[in-house]
């Protein structure tokens, strides 16, 4: 028998055990495949795939047949992680019918478990519809990327009385219209910890402080593939960067010196084939 994937059930008893819940992106096979064998209990595909694979700017650039492209490698490399999928910018925010359908065909065609999308009370009926049809929700609060711009940038969200209680409310509204999990981005860690406390589904926080059931980091960032700008919540705990260019730089001098290929290398055509092709 395979490896059975972890369910809602599961993540939702991990916050009931106080175990922490792991979550790193993940945009194609090979990375999905390195993150699942690791033990990393959900995998997003983010649409930061947008700035981090496609070289785009900011992540409203993403389409939904992107999302869906790297999704289905995704899934395809992973096995026993929760793989959540990001419904980009414009396909849930229109209309409630809309947003089910985009995220219907998200998870038809990539076989991932469930969908995110940013928002609080606004996006709520399309959290409800999504869920009453069986897929499962991820919410997303705090600082929105697909929203940025109307929020002035990037900026920390919820330092001040009023927004700390809009959260608190958004927050208790994409719980009730039925989202399964919760992630907080760039809210100061004492208002995190309230919004986890007074939610029954696992809040995973990036940028939000240690007291969330989970955390979540963009797998660029980790192992420090993104030259961009890092911000100030990122850990990277690898400088794989620096190995990949170690390695391409060896085969670069190899060739340049005629050491690749070598004798280990090589295939050989029998001797009297050779001589019968030269007579020639």
């Amino acid at each position: 028998m395979g490896v059975a994937r972890l369910t809602t059930l599961d993540l939702r008893e991990m916050k009931k055990k106080h175990e922490k819940i792991t979550m790193i992106t993940a945009y194609d096979y090979p990375t999905a495949e390195l993150v699942d064998e690791a033990g990393v209990d959900t995998i997003l595909v983010g649409d930061s795939l947008g700035m981090v694979i496609l070289g785009y700017t900011d992540t409203i650039s993403v389409t939904l047949q992107e999302m869906i492209h790297h999704g289905k490698a995704v899934v395809r490399g992973s096995k026993r992680a929760f793989v959540i999928m990001d419904l980009p910018f414009l396909t849930y925010q229109i209309n409630s019918e809309e947003a089910l359908r985009n995220a219907g065909r998200t998870i038809q065609e990539t076989g991932a478990q469930g969908v995110k999308l940013e928002g609080g009370e606004e996006v709520s009926k399309a959290v409800r519809k999504i869920t009453r049809a069986g897929i499962p929700v991820v919410g997303h609060l705090g600082l929105t990327p697909q929203s940025a711009g109307q929020m002035g940038g990037f900026k920390v969200q919820g330092r001040d009385i009023k927004a700390a209680r809009k959260m608190i409310n958004d927050a208790l509204f994409i719980e009730e219209a039925g989202a399964f999990m919760l992630v907080l981005e760039c809210v100061p860690w004492q208002l995190a910890k309230v919004i986890t406390e007074k939610l029954s589904i696992p809040v995973i926080g990036i940028g939000a402080g240690q007291y969330c059931d989970g955390q979540v980091l963009v797998y660029h960032d980790v192992m420090g593939l993104y030259t961009g700008k890092r911000p100030k919540f990122v850990k990277q705990y690898a400088d794989a960067r620096k190995e990949m260019l170690r390695g391409v730089n060896g085969y670069i001098d190899a060739v340049k010196k005629a050491d690749f290929p070598g004798e280990e290398h090589l295939f050989t055509m029998p001797a009297e084939a050779l001589v019968a092709l030269l007579d020639n």
